[in-house]
């Protein structure tokens, strides 16, 4: 499965039916930032968005699964089931790094209450250490069309009001709108050494540091939520 091919289908798809990204974001009730990471290969939709589409633009799943809009033999359909699979695990621990194959190891979703910022992401745990795994940003407090010349955003960990920087992300930061800015911010933590059971909805954030050609700083606070508390 080659996500560019499946990205340069879903353009292909959304062009010839005359959508822009931020229509064809409305209709699946997505930001148009995901769908831009989509048609770059970035990141793919869920499984469900994806039998969707096929189904509302008549293409085969086996056809838009391949990134190839076209008849595929019996051999090929034989395969969807097992490629199904691999869509449903993907979207599921997508950029997880596995520290291992323990069958121990459980997940939880990492989002944001904050009404300016969404935030999507997971973290893998087992009883020793966890795995941090944060793949969109995305902007939709407004239409802030400034050009920064410098944008930061780092994550932290507050523990006994103590808080410790965990990562920084500083991609193409330079005379950037937030917007674009967040486009290519990721993060990627593997083998973290505090464990699951120490966060809560307080414990992690993000922070974006904003600066301007008049070094005004803009800064926004992201607190992060996991979908419930950490078993172990």
């Amino acid at each position: 499965m080659d996500s560019q091919k499946i990205g340069k289908i879903i353009q292909e798809i959304r062009k010839k039916n005359n959508f822009t990204q931020k229509q064809l974001a409305d209709k699946y009730n997505v930001t148009y930032q995901a769908v831009s990471k989509w048609e770059r290969g970035i990141n793919l939709p869920d499984v469900t968005l994806l039998k969707q589409m096929s189904k509302d633009f008549n293409i085969s799943i086996e056809d838009l699964l391949d990134g190839n809009i076209s008849h595929k033999n019996d051999n090929r359909k034989k395969n969807i089931a097992i490629i199904i699979i691999v869509i449903i695990l993907l979207v599921t621990i997508i950029g997880l790094v596995y520290i291992n194959k323990d069958k121990s190891f459980e997940f939880k979703t990492i989002s944001s209450t904050c009404k300016e910022f969404k935030v999507t992401g997971s973290i893998a745990y087992d009883k020793d250490k966890s795995s941090i795994y944060i793949s969109h940003v995305d902007y939709c407090g407004g239409n802030d069309e400034t050009l920064y010349k410098d944008i930061e955003c780092n994550l932290y960990e507050t523990n006994n009001d103590v808080i410790k920087k965990i990562s920084s992300c500083k991609p193409n930061s330079s005379n950037i709108t937030i917007e674009d800015y967040l486009k290519d911010v990721e993060f990627n933590i593997d083998n973290y050494v505090q464990t699951c059971k120490k966060y809560n909805n307080e414990s992690l954030f993000l922070e974006i540091n904003a600066t301007d050609k008049n070094n005004k700083i803009t800064t926004y606070k992201i607190p992060l939520n996991l979908n419930d508390n950490c078993a172990k």
